[in-house]
């Protein structure tokens, strides 16, 4: 072998290959990335200069082939690329941070679309990191070229001689060092391949098999891929979980290249909202697991694929939060999929609405966080509503057609928009008929809304019974949502259904009480005497109403009221100290007198005698019937503690022995 050259490696750093085996990147397996990435731009580059006109022979099917040899502890990378010429050699491998590809992109880019990889730094030189003696064997494509072989031992001194090397391209020989062994098995290998090449556009081959799926999906235009492309991809990129809601295909050149497609998935209740879900890559290269700085923060759960050559993989993660095009690309992708979720909803608004569950999470977050978000998608926010529209049948479709047989119900989700206009019909037929030249009545926008849908459902019900449509913000984010609805509509008021009651649902009555002439009170009055003593509660504030109902036995016979702003507040002060809010000890007891137990309670109260002991046997029922039916209105909202439930189950055990032995 005849020596054309020894010397010492051009650096930039002193002791630069100490840098280089320890911290050039956090994980040594990354070499590999490095290395094929290599090889694929050297097969973009021939294909560049084919097009250019300087290469005239056979390009021939472009291929990455690895091989290993574990007697000799050597691991090899071959491509069929370009290849490189003394010179080139000297002037590429021997100048560590020389970056070839900027110079040849500024060269060639202008005759073809091909796009180089490289965009990670040092690269080759990472091989250093696992290998005791790097070696080059290349052949450049260019006529009359020899064939170099280049090595180098870790030490700033190369060496350079003729290679035996008969076909255009570059070997590169890696004798692995001993603690590194792991990179001769053939399963570590494939486990990488898989990991930071698999969509590299280009077969790459161990032992002669293919080990990489080569097609990236998001590289491909969104009319040439099906629905079951799109779902089959999900599946590959995460097998264990369930088919996605939908998805969102990124795909511009300007003002920056970006390529992904982005997917929503079903929430999970132990998914962390917080940390970002999608794949970064660079020219189909993996990167990360992560890109939260590229993903507004509202869509970190989502899923799938980042791709840009124009994202900074060489700064730190705080710069690139400040990076001017990485918030460009963030802005980007939100509005995209704020596009495609109102397309959606326009297109397919059963599709939407089925999956409102898991999208409504994104889109609240994103409204707080993001006002051009808002509002891009302000009109599309729905809502859960105790409102039933009457079915629908097929456009031209006369009523008692067969057609109206499969007629269903249209879906109970509702816009706010959607609620404030039935409200005001609602309340125009319900108002008083006016004189010509009075005003309308002034109507007020309310918007009643419940958060528990079972604990709340006397609530609910006592609200439908009297026509009041309900929104159910039941979310674990609708605590903070309600506060935004009321400061971007403040023309509205929302009540949860447990605040008070609306005076629609409480029976009016102009005909004044009759009052008992040997109490002087009237039966609210002794109602409200009757719990106010078997309570014995100063704090709980008690009212007696008679609430409205075709049946009276339906309505509850007593509710447990929390004024809005007070129960808000309490809230708020809870999730600042990291607490539960704790039920207040000042609410609001409202006793139905129009409840037939209600009734039954002062007519037994009415007919206690008082015993020698000071209490009758029905004053006793009357006092735990109190307590119970309190128990009972405490538990709609949650508001009874291990101590109350057991003196709950005590006294339910009284009274229905009492009752028994009647």
């Amino acid at each position: 072998m005849t020596v054309l050259e020894q010397g010492n490696i051009t650096i930039h750093t002193e002791n630069i290959f100490p840098i280089i085996k320890k911290s050039l990147y956090t994980d040594h397996e990354i070499f590999l990335r490095e290395l094929i990435s290599n090889g694929v731009d050297a097969i973009g580059k021939l294909k560049m200069v084919s097009f250019a006109g300087e290469f005239s022979g056979e390009i021939g099917e472009p291929a990455i082939q690895i091989a290993i040899d574990k007697d000799k502890k050597t691991l090899s990378i071959s491509d069929n690329g370009i290849g490189m010429s003394l010179d080139e050699v000297k002037k590429y491998i021997n100048q560590v941070a020389f970056s070839s590809a900027e110079e040849f992109i500024q060269k060639y880019q202008k005759n073809s679309d091909q796009q180089i990889i490289g965009h990670f730094g040092l690269g080759f030189y990472s091989s250093f990191m696992v290998a005791s003696l790097v070696e080059i064997d290349t052949l450049s494509c260019r006529d009359g070229s020899t064939a170099v072989h280049w090595s180098c031992d870790g030490s700033p001194s190369f060496e350079i001689s003729e290679s035996s090397r008969t076909e255009r391209g570059t070997t590169i020989t890696l004798t692995l060092q001993d603690e590194e062994a792991e990179y001769l098995e053939p399963a570590r290998i494939k486990q990488l391949v898989k990991t930071y090449c698999d969509f590299m556009p280009v077969a790459i081959s161990l032992d002669g098999e293919v080990i990489n799926k080569q097609k990236a999906p998001w590289k491909e235009s969104p009319q040439n891929l099906t629905k079951e492309d799109y779902l089959e991809f999900y599946r590959y990129l995460y097998p264990f979980e369930e088919d996605p809601l939908l998805w969102v295909h990124l795909n511009t050149d300007y003002p920056f290249a970006l390529n992904g497609i982005l997917y929503f998935p079903k929430l999970r209740p132990d998914l962390d909202l917080t940390k970002g879900q999608a794949k970064l890559f660079c020219n189909q290269v993996f990167v990360s697991d992560r890109c939260d700085e590229v993903i507004p923060k509202f869509l970190l759960p989502l899923r799938g694929v980042i791709d840009s050559t124009d994202i900074p993989l060489n700064v730190s993660r705080s710069a690139l939060t400040s990076d001017r095009t990485v918030r460009r690309i963030s802005d980007y992708i939100s509005k995209k999929v704020g596009d495609r979720l109102k397309e959606l909803y326009h297109d397919d608004r059963e599709a939407y609405t089925k999956g409102w569950e898991d999208l409504s999470t994104f889109i609240k977050f994103g409204c707080l966080n993001d006002d051009k978000f808002k509002k891009q998608i302000e009109d599309i926010i729905i809502y859960r509503t105790t409102f039933t529209a009457p079915p629908t049948a097929p456009e031209g479709t006369a009523e008692g057609d067969d057609a109206w047989q499969s007629a269903t119900p249209s879906l109970p989700y509702t816009t706010l928009n959607e609620y404030l206009e039935r409200n005001k019909e609602r309340h125009a037929k319900s108002a008083p008929a006016t004189t010509e030249g009075q005003n309308e009545p002034k109507y007020e926008n309310r918007v009643f809304y419940a958060t528990d849908e079972a604990s709340q459902a006397p609530y609910v019900q006592l609200h439908k019974g009297q026509g009041l449509e309900v929104l159910f913000l039941d979310s674990f984010i609708d605590t903070h949502f309600v506060s935004f609805l009321e400061r971007e509509h403040s023309d509205i008021k929302f009540s949860r259904v447990d605040a008070e009651l609306d005076s629609s649902l409480i029976q009016s009555d102009d005909t004044p009480e009759i009052i008992d002439p040997n109490t002087n009170k009237t039966r609210s009055e002794q109602i409200q005497e009757i719990f106010t003593t078997a309570l014995n509660k100063p704090q709980v504030t008690i009212r007696t109403e008679s609430l409205k109902g075709d049946n009276a036995q339906s309505t509850p016979p007593a509710m447990v009221l929390l004024p809005e702003s007070t129960r808000r507040m309490r809230e708020m002060m809870a999730m600042m100290q990291q607490q539960i809010a704790e039920f207040p000890d000042e609410h609001v007891l409202v006793v139905n007198t129009a409840h037939p137990l209600i009734q039954n309670l002062a007519n037994i109260n009415k007919g206690s005698i008082v015993g020698t002991e000071g209490t009758s046997p029905n004053q006793a029922l009357v006092n735990l019937v109190c307590h119970h039916i309190y128990d009972l209105a405490l538990m709609a909202q949650k508001g009874i503690n291990a101590d109350g439930m057991n003196a709950f189950v005590e006294r339910s055990n009284q009274v229905l022995t009492q009752l028994t032995e009647r």
